[in-house]
């Protein structure tokens, strides 16, 4: 769902920024300062996980289509909303600097399709009521923890995915491209994004079923009364951390081999796939769609020099060990700045005590 600059007219893409960067605003203030030695490495390795995620394409059947996971469910389970936020913001800003992954303008809008909705919606709207509800408290208090995180990581994949699609059909249709009329965009949009939700949901699902049946106090809103954490802490937190980070190198830089070539569900619903045979959708000249502006020439030329694995490759070369590279060092890459971020917000914090 990463936008191009081609869909978005300067004064959207410019308000989308604001949007975004108003929010990274309040996440910085509100963030709580515990980022205590269990926080920042599990910061750390769940924004790789994610960027190694997203370079995971899988199939839709029948479509044509694929999609590839988001993430914002997954970090605010892990992370709380405020930092899950400014962990998808390093992860794709990264993926648009150096992989061209993504439009430099529409960046701020790509921050709040993927990232607010399930960062912020997900988790006060749907992960938190219902983690801390009674749901399926007939099962015991294991599989309730359990069954709770399925259903709140699927409806929250789900629901957020929607929303982030709307949005990018909203931003297309207030930027003016006539050529994406927006019920026939809309119809198209939803549905295919409806699928890929599901399956981000039941791959988040698995995620955090790992960390919880490990180390159950990583995950936001889980009772840890002895009835329902007796015995479940069956690895050291060291343990976790390392298996998350190894889990993501693999991802990234081998199972990325194996990703589905079909255009992800925006691609799909702006050119089709005709060339597997399915529909045109759209229709629209892959080379030629949407608007042009100075600003968005100007983002394109900055992008050209800061991305050297332009996407996930080596430049102008077909050599499959560009993916390896791409995702070994895209998951470096965003560990590191995440952790960054916990420290620079914790010397600003220092300072205004």
């Amino acid at each position: 769902m990463h936008m191009a600059d081609a869909l978005l007219s300067p004064a959207v893409a410019a308000t989308m920024y604001v949007a975004s960067g108003t929010t990274a605003g309040i996440s910085i203030k509100r963030l709580t300062g515990d980022e205590n030695t269990q926080k920042l490495p599990t910061m750390a390795v769940a924004s790789a996980l994610v960027f190694a995620g997203q370079m995971i394409n899988y199939t839709i059947p029948g479509t044509g289509s694929s999609g590839h996971m988001c993430g914002g469910m997954l970090l605010s389970a892990l992370l709380g909303p405020e930092a899950g936020f400014l962990s998808m913001i390093v992860v794709l800003t990264i993926q648009c600097l150096f992989f061209a992954d993504g439009g430099l303008m529409a960046l701020g809008a790509n921050i709040w399709n993927m990232a607010f909705y399930g960062c912020f919606v997900g988790y006060y709207l749907i992960w938190r009521p219902i983690m801390r509800s009674r749901l399926f408290e007939n099962l015991g208090p294991h599989a309730a923890q359990r069954a709770r995180i399925a259903l709140a990581s699927i409806i929250g994949c789900v629901v957020t995915l929607q929303m982030g699609a709307f949005s990018v059909v909203l931003e297309t249709t207030l930027s003016g491209i006539t050529e994406l009329p927006f019920g026939a965009f809309c119809a198209l949009m939803q549905p295919i994004h409806l699928a890929i939700g599901l399956v981000e949901g039941l791959i988040t699902t698995a995620v955090l079923t790992y960390v919880y049946e490990t180390r159950p106090e990583l995950v936001r809103d889980v009772d840890l009364s002895e009835e329902a954490a007796a015995g479940k802490s069956s690895k050291s937190l060291g343990t976790v951390i390392v298996t998350l980070a190894l889990a993501a190198l693999i991802v990234g830089g081998v199972f990325s081999h194996f990703a589905s070539s079909n255009p992800d569900g925006l691609e799909w619903a702006l050119f089709g796939n005709e060339e597997s045979g399915y529909s045109a959708n759209m229709g629209l000249d892959e080379d030629n769609f949407g608007t042009s502006s100075a600003a968005s020439e100007t983002a394109s030329s900055i992008q050209e020099k800061t991305s050297f694995l332009p996407d996930y490759g080596f430049a102008g070369s077909e050599n499959p060990m560009g993916t390896t590279v791409s995702g070994i060092a895209g998951s470096i890459m965003v560990a590191a700045a995440a952790l960054a971020i916990c420290f620079v917000g914790r010397f600003f914090r220092r300072k205004n005590a």
